[in-house]
């Protein structure tokens, strides 16, 4: 299921690409937003949110007085720990990146659907506030219970990232050492025929 959620919100993003293409070329901004949560679990028994928000300016003119808010966070659920939910900045040039992350904590077991966050900027030409939204996230499993880590599934990550790199080294070792030292049969004929 994730499986599908991953591929459909790909799709999404690819086609909002293609499409910035298109509204790009005419002489307005026009906002891409991508939003990511991540959980760590914490030992004293709650998960942490780690929220990060890209807002790109894939238009040809520059946004003003721009303006994020993601209020998706249920304060019943969620604690701010550090940072904020929204945040504002005075332009977003053309072709521009900016980023905004905030941490929250959970003490509440279940599933988590997050909303889109919130994008208002201005435009010079219009007077009224231009709005765009993020992707949303994939449903976190707060408190989930995870199986426990195999005894040895950390070596087996390591052989699968680093497993090709380490072929490639052997066998370059063994060559050098193939070829720096001499064999015995060579060394045994150049002795018999100094005799």
């Amino acid at each position: 299921m994730a499986n599908a959620i991953m591929k459909a919100t790909i799709s999404v993003l690819v086609a909002l690409f293609f499409t910035s293409s298109a509204f790009a070329s005419s002489d307005a901004p026009f906002m891409v937003a991508h939003k990511k949560a991540s959980l760590t679990r914490l030992k004293s028994g709650a998960e942490r949110v780690s929220v990060s928000i890209d807002i790109y300016n894939r238009g040809s003119a520059t946004a003003y007085d721009v303006s994020l808010t993601d209020d998706s966070w249920a304060h019943d659920v969620f604690a701010l720990v550090s940072g904020n939910i929204s945040k504002s900045w005075e332009r977003l040039d053309a072709g521009s990146l900016v980023s905004h992350s905030f941490e929250l904590e959970s003490n509440v077991k279940g599933m988590f659907y997050g909303a889109p966050a919130v994008i208002t900027f201005r435009i010079p030409t219009k007077a009224a506030l231009q709005e765009a939204l993020s992707t949303p996230i994939l449903p976190l499993d707060i408190l989930a219970e995870r199986p426990p880590e195999k005894k040895f599934e950390w070596a087996k990550r390591l052989l699968a990232k680093y497993g090709s790199l380490f072929s490639v080294i052997s066998i370059v070792v063994l060559f050098v050492y193939l070829v720096a030292t001499p064999s015995k049969s060579g060394a045994a004929k150049g002795s018999k025929k100094r005799r």
